[in-house]
């Protein structure tokens, strides 16, 4: 089962030619917007996810109570299984639409899980994170016994970004695909998101740009994560998006094609 991440790029394609399963769309551009796309998808049996970038679970401005209640109205609206946010700050005093590293610390861990409680309360449901990639970070613990922490005590569901790992390996080392994977406590995971990435030269860091096709790798541990334990499989592409033939292709290979893994 592999899904897409639908993108503004993608309104003028015949989305009924899209072999996905199912479609995650960022929550914020639905909340006031005519959702008949959304009710198309629906219609044609492929579910609506929906993944937040705002919510600001990382920050230390008080949660936004209104944003939450019309997210649960938007989830009750698309009868949606599953909404998202990253476990990272996007802003306190101005919502930047970006998103920063927390410290990997115990009392981080704890106050995070706070927050992620009371957007549970007011939402009615359990909720996921998502693993998010950091360029730089200070904290004591690893980012594994962090996601763990928060996990735990927060007691939420966890979206697994293959390519966050992936990147993050590339840039400091420490857990590869399979070493974290098998740290997780994957009861929790709802499903994955598999991506590219790219290397930048000015800052000499691989970057997640989602601009690339997935990585041999990264294919290979969703499609082993899927065949084992079940767990879709999200395609995002958020720049540079290619055609709807060469998206279909990357659907196909992450569906269908058997690869061998390197371990990592």
């Amino acid at each position: 089962m592999a899904g897409l991440g639908f993108r503004r790029e993608m309104t003028d394609w015949d989305m009924s030619a899209v072999q996905a399963d199912f479609f995650e769309v960022v929550a914020e551009n639905w909340v006031r917007r005519d959702r008949t796309p959304l009710y198309q998808f629906i219609e044609s049996g492929r579910p609506v996810y929906l993944h937040g970038v705002s919510l600001n679970l990382g920050g230390f401005a008080p949660l936004n109570q209104d944003f939450l209640r019309e997210i649960k109205a938007l989830i009750a609206d698309l009868n949606c299984p599953h909404y998202s946010d990253h476990l990272a700050a996007s802003g306190d005093a101005h919502q930047l639409y970006d998103l920063f590293p927390v410290p990997f610390t115990l009392p981080e861990a704890r106050r995070i899980a706070e927050r992620i409680r009371c957007a549970q309360d007011i939402l009615g449901q359990r909720m996921a994170i998502e693993n998010s990639t950091w360029y730089t970070n200070t904290g004591t613990m690893t980012e594994l016994e962090f996601i763990n922490t928060v996990l735990d005590l927060a007691d939420c569901d966890m979206v697994l970004d293959l390519n966050n790992i992936d990147v993050n390996y590339k840039n400091h080392g420490g857990y590869g695909l399979s070493q974290f994977v098998a740290g997780l406590d994957m009861r929790r995971v709802r499903y994955m998101h598999v991506a590219g990435h790219e290397w930048d030269e000015r800052f000499e860091l691989f970057i997640d740009t989602h601009s690339q096709s997935v990585p041999p790798d990264t294919v290979a541990m969703a499609q082993r994560l899927h065949q084992q334990q079940g767990l879709p499989i999200l395609l995002e592409w958020d720049n540079d998006i290619p055609t709807l033939e060469i998206i279909n292709r990357e659907l196909e290979c992450l569906k269908r094609t058997p690869m061998r893994f390197t371990t990592m």
